[in-house]
């Protein structure tokens, strides 16, 4: 499963924190935040977590996050 959320991770340094934390915590392939897109998007593959336990998890570390539409 692929996710894809937009967020408003803003800086390399809390894209480096989030990102860091998202492995740690659930099984995914690879995971990658776009600072340059309006959306913020993160884009995580092979992700085997439910969506709105990202969403939550991301959520509870201070940043917004929802599935893109």
């Amino acid at each position: 499963m692929i996710g894809i959320f937009k967020t408003n991770i803003a800086t390399k340094e809390d894209r480096q924190t989030i990102l860091e934390a998202i492995r740690s915590r659930f099984e995914v392939g690879q995971c990658h935040v776009d600072l340059e897109d309006c959306d913020k998007v993160l884009r995580i593959t092979e992700m085997k977590a439910q969506e709105d336990e990202v969403i939550s998890f991301v959520k509870g570390r201070g940043f917004d996050c929802d599935v893109l539409e």
